[in-house]
């Protein structure tokens, strides 16, 4: 296996709950290199722009609403099989159908507001990354 890297997003209610050391803390600890933070606050053009595929989506409209809400926390995570690893440890979208454990089983409310957001591809994942961070933002993981 190699080195993936995956976008993950603290969302507005993770931050709004005050979760982000705890999730951050959980991140770190499941075996994920955090190799590009920041905080920002998402426009509605943005949040737009990230979710261009759902576009069609009855659910659209209401997601960069939120996502554009409050601050969120997007980072790009490194591990071997880091997209997959990283899906597993968040959970179902549906909080109530994700496995005790997981961030999403834990902390969110409802499939709208599910805490997190983690790329569904390898592929994915560096497009995701890209849209939010130049490379020269990413460091590098030594260890």
């Amino acid at each position: 296996m190699s080195v993936e890297r995956t976008l993950t997003i603290l969302k507005p209610d993770c931050v709004r709950k005050g979760l982000i050391g705890e999730v951050t803390k959980r991140i770190q600890e499941a075996g994920f290199h955090i190799v590009a933070m920041k905080m920002m606050h998402l426009s509605s053009t943005t949040a737009g722009g990230f979710y261009e595929v759902h576009r069609e989506r009855p659910f659209f409209g209401e997601l960069c609403d939120f996502m554009s809400s409050g601050p969120c926390v997007p980072m790009v995570l490194e591990k071997e099989n880091a997209v997959a690893d990283f899906r597993t440890f968040i959970g179902a979208t549906n909080p109530a159908e994700a496995e005790a454990g997981t961030i999403r089983a834990d902390f969110a409310d409802s499939v709208g507001e599910n805490i997190i957001h983690g790329s569904d591809s390898v592929e994915n994942g560096k497009i995701e990354s890209n849209y939010f961070f130049a490379e020269s933002e990413i460091v590098a993981n030594k260890g």
